[in-house]
């Protein structure tokens, strides 16, 4: 009996020793944020449909190594066909407009190997976050996708928050982000919180400083150990314009070390006519030898991705 007694107290206390090792591991892994631009005609008819996208942006998201990232403007079908194409990945989050599937999401994407979903929601930024509809100025519903997370090799619980501010509504803005920081608190503001989105204003707005030093949270660019930023964050569908206006950000608390920060600019080609592609329909397709196939750099949104890796 004494020797089953202190087998069993063996047993507890060499789990108890684990479960404190595996806590004390620090949670290590990337985050980012991708405006992945909403499936349009109008898109399609300039060579930039979500058909040819798509594909690229999974490729894009495994290549960098995305582990948990929040996207923006996708609806129900683009969500599925990401998913399609990360197959280790699941996602959160409902559509805008209906509470369900209606409109665009602000998804949560994660690699279901590393993160567990403790609790997760969603709320309206709006004088009314508990239902569907405009908030203040406006100009569409805007909604807030939160989840609360555990990263499984460290065990380590974490909040994250997926937003896209009013494009038009200035008061909108800032009360939006007032309303965001009140979930925070509401939520767990022990916890280590990340905040992430298209938020329509660089970082040079008032709205944008008001969070950015607000002693909440702060912005990853500026903590960043390393900085890897060529370009701002909207680009159009141009892939060689350039300027320094960065909207789509993410935001981390006092606890979270940011060792890099990333706009990540990839392109893709497209074919583009070639110098025989003119010559008459009668005219063989056939290459002339020598002759030079011309193609187009295209951007796989409309936003350039930001990645951080983070520490805590």
């Amino acid at each position: 009996m004494f020797h089953s007694v202190s087998k069993a107290l063996l047993t507890a206390a060499l789990s108890a020793v684990m479960a404190i090792g595996a806590y004390a591991a620090d949670a290590d892994f990337n985050l980012a944020t991708y405006n992945i631009r909403q499936k349009n005609h109008p898109d399609s008819v300039q060579g930039d449909g979500w058909g040819l996208r798509y594909p690229v942006v999974a490729q894009l998201i495994r290549f960098h190594g995305f582990d948990i990232f929040g996207t923006q403007e996708g609806f129900k079908s683009q969500l599925e066909d990401l998913k399609t194409n990360l197959p280790d990945y699941d996602y959160i989050g409902v559509g805008r407009d209906d509470g369900k599937e209606g409109g665009e999401y602000v998804a949560i994407f994660y690699r279901t190997d590393l993160f567990e979903v403790v609790d997760h929601g969603d709320f309206w930024l709006s004088e009314h976050p508990d239902r569907p509809g405009l908030g203040w100025d406006a100009a569409c519903n805007r909604i807030c996708t939160w989840g609360k997370f555990r990263h499984k090799p460290s065990g380590r619980e974490f909040l994250y928050f997926n937003l896209h501010l009013d494009h038009i509504g200035k008061k909108a803005r800032v009360e939006s982000t007032k309303l965001v920081q009140a979930k925070m608190k509401e939520f767990g503001s022990e916890l280590p919180t990340f905040l992430s989105g298209d938020f329509n204003v660089d970082q040079t707005n008032e709205s944008y400083k008001a969070l950015a030093n607000s002693g909440v949270l702060a912005d990853s660019y500026e903590f960043a150990d390393i900085v890897y930023a060529n370009n701002g964050t909207f680009n159009n569908y141009d892939p060689n314009g350039y300027d320094d206006s960065r909207i789509d950000h993410i935001f981390v608390s006092p606890q979270v070390t940011v060792k890099r920060y990333g706009i990540l600019t990839d392109t893709y080609r497209t074919t583009a006519e070639t110098p025989s592609a003119a010559r008459s329909a009668s005219s063989t397709s056939t290459p002339v030898p020598g002759e030079t196939r011309r193609y187009r750099a295209r951007t796989p949104s409309d936003h350039f991705p930001v990645m951080i890796q983070v520490t805590f």
